[in-house]
């Protein structure tokens, strides 16, 4: 890239990190939603890979921990090809400066493009500047496709499916699309509850706080309609909602059973007690298959509006006509 052209660092504002993205003019960048990260399916492809690289490459000390950060010079991938194929590279071994990095990984790449018979255009994937950068998305692809040459009759996990954020720099301003990415094989048998659905409560606190509170009324009346045979009233969302307690005793409602006392504290006294409530109201909603985008029990607990109305539209968006 020509040093001449400025980038644009963006940062995104879902991303609760300092997480940031260097882009430069009319450059296309495609990113993991955060949400997406937590997804289990992601969780066990990355620790397969990771393991799988560390197993080939035990016998040169090689210990990878992380695929973003220990793959981008290409010092790993130059000993697994060298490992499965036998391939030798005129490259340095440890290359240090950027430069030498990304020569390295020309070289590394444009080996791997050959032995897949992948040839100009057709590679959409992965390139020099993507896998240098710690391109997730690039690098998980890039090592899926290596596996699946030289060791085909390894398992990987399948429907492993990510939603995407492609952004790029525009005369009008940032252009962003949202779609949904398959890293490794679609099968047949995908499992619906794996996949990650739109986030429309991500979007709704993008529209504005009259909209935001608009289904937040909503949300008031549907738990005081089903709370009231309890003698339970919510005024507060953001409050009331936050040790977990009345979550539980509306799940119960909603789902006609009792919830013996013995599984959480009814009066919780102090931060720990609330995180266990909090934390048994998720698993509930997990296995129910209504939390279809991961919610951090802390954040309930620290009064976190965003993550309680998720919480609550997943029991909205089910029972609502009960």
């Amino acid at each position: 890239m020509d040093d001449s052209i400025p980038n644009f660092v963006i940062a995104n504002e879902e991303f609760k990190s300092s997480t940031e993205i260097d882009i430069a003019p009319g450059e296309r960048r495609k990113i993991i939603q955060p949400n997406s990260l937590k997804n289990p399916k992601l969780e066990e492809l990355m620790t397969f890979l990771i393991d799988w690289i560390n197993a080939t490459l035990k016998q040169d000390h090689i210990v990878v921990q992380s695929l973003e950060e220990d793959l981008y010079d290409g010092l790993v991938l130059h000993h697994l090809l060298a490992h499965l194929g036998n391939i030798k590279l005129n490259v340095e071994e440890i290359a240090l400066s950027t430069k030498a990095q990304k020569q390295k990984l020309t070289v590394i790449l444009e080996s791997v493009n050959q032995l897949l018979q992948i040839t100009g255009d057709d590679n959409l994937n992965w390139n020099t500047e993507l896998i240098h950068k710690k391109d997730l998305i690039s690098t998980l692809h890039l090592l899926v496709a290596i596996v699946k040459h030289f060791q085909p009759e390894i398992p990987l996990p399948k429907n492993v499916c990510v939603e995407t954020l492609t952004l790029e720099i525009e005369k009008t301003g940032i252009k962003t699309v949202k779609d949904l990415e398959y890293i490794t094989e679609k099968s047949d048998d995908t499992d619906q509850s794996q996949i990650p659905e739109a986030d429309g409560i991500s979007d709704l606190f993008k529209l504005g706080p009259d909209k935001v509170k608009i289904v937040q009324q909503a949300m008031l009346h549907f738990a005081n309609k089903h709370l009231g045979g309890l003698g339970v009233i919510v005024k507060d969302l953001s409050t009331q909602f936050s040790n977990g307690v009345i979550l539980i005793l509306l799940i119960g409602q909603l789902e006609d059973y009792y919830i013996p006392l013995s599984e959480y504290f009814l009066k919780p006294s102090d931060q720990m007690e609330k995180l266990h409530n909090v934390t048994f109201v998720l698993e509930l909603l997990k296995e129910r298959g209504l939390l279809k985008h991961p919610v951090n029990p802390e954040d309930i607990v620290n009064l976190d509006i965003k993550a309680i109305t998720r919480i609550l539209h997943c029991l909205f968006a089910k029972y609502k006509d009960k």
